[in-house]
């Protein structure tokens, strides 16, 4: 089964002591959003664990950690965009953190588990189709050497998204606009070495050498595992998402990024009312066991496909 660490919260940024003793303990606990007292155990042997994706903005507080991890073939998803303080206000600076941070982390792993993610992108008064383009040169010429695939999006119109961003001047992105900045983005990433993918997008973006991408790639995981994948299709994703399935270990309402686009937090206020629970023993994230919890073993198992096919045999 492959991991996922995490859609919901910045577990590397904020969490990593309590995933390390989560992995050393063999087991956590997520709670079903949508049913409070439906809770999954999720066992975290290497047996049954392919791959871990780790999804964060700022990994540096796991970097004394990554030894733990030994066993398990991982990647990282990292975000880094051009966005200020005013959009991002938890990060700490770009240029003096993050992409050396970045880059230290590709020399550690190697660039191939490296996906740079640069998204979601939206326009306003300050974040100009100019400023996308400089600012993604900029990060992509950095990062030269260190990644070999980044992942772009647009923002989506979810109800929190548009409530947490009254105010910041958004402009439409019209289809025009998101061909213009994709050629651009193209362009820059096939002259730094990259392959440029979408996230969940609809758009065709094809004749710029733009494929719809899957975050959790199971070609992809497949490649670094040295071995072909089962798995279907992950259903409680977006349609056009286009993941393997995974098991989340986050829990919404409890990153501390701040982010003024993010779809996962209601509001600070929720957010640091949830932090308050964070126990870095407890089996759950920001939580504990509650009376009226159904503890369910979520059922896990590898999805490596052991037998050798005919194209197999014949690349012997």
């Amino acid at each position: 089964m492959i991991l996922s660490v995490s859609r919901r919260t910045d577990i590397p940024n904020y969490y990593s002591e309590w995933l390390v003793r989560r992995f050393r303990a063999g087991f956590l606990c997520v709670r079903n959003p949508m049913d409070h007292h439906q809770v999954s155990r999720i066992n975290l042997s290497p047996e049954v664990i392919d791959c871990i994706v780790f999804w964060t903005k700022n990994p540096v507080p796991m970097f004394p950690y990554l030894d733990e991890f030994s066993s398990y073939m991982y990647y990282f998803q990292f975000t880094l965009t051009g966005y200020g303080r005013g959009i991002e206000p938890g990060l700490p600076d770009k240029k003096k953190v993050l992409i050396p941070a970045f880059r230290e982390l590709a020399d550690r792993i190697g660039k191939e588990r490296m996906v740079w993610r640069y998204d979601p992108v939206f326009l306003s008064d300050r974040y100009t189709l100019d400023y996308h383009v400089k600012a993604f040169t900029q990060i992509a010429e950095a990062l030269a050497g260190k990644t070999q695939r980044v992942v772009i999006s647009f923002l989506d119109d979810y109800d929190k998204t548009k409530r947490n961003m009254k105010g910041y001047g958004i402009r439409e992105l019209t289809e025009g606009k998101m061909r213009r900045l994709a050629q651009s983005f193209a362009r820059i990433a096939g002259r730094y070495g990259m392959e440029i993918q979408t996230c969940a997008e609809k758009i065709d973006l094809s004749e710029y050498g733009i494929v719809h991408g899957a975050c959790i790639d199971r070609a992809y995981i497949g490649h670094l595992l040295g071995c072909r994948l089962r798995g279907g299709r992950d259903r409680g994703q977006r349609p056009e998402c286009g993941c393997v399935e995974s098991v989340e270990t986050g829990s919404y309402h409890t990153c501390r990024n701040g982010c003024r686009y993010c779809y996962a937090n209601d509001s600070e206020d929720r957010v640091r009312e949830t932090v308050r629970a964070y126990d870095v023993d407890s089996p759950f994230l920001c939580g504990k066991p509650e009376p009226g919890d159904r503890i369910t073993e979520r059922k896990m198992k590898t999805l490596r496909e052991t037998q050798l096919t005919l194209e197999d045999c014949i690349n012997l």
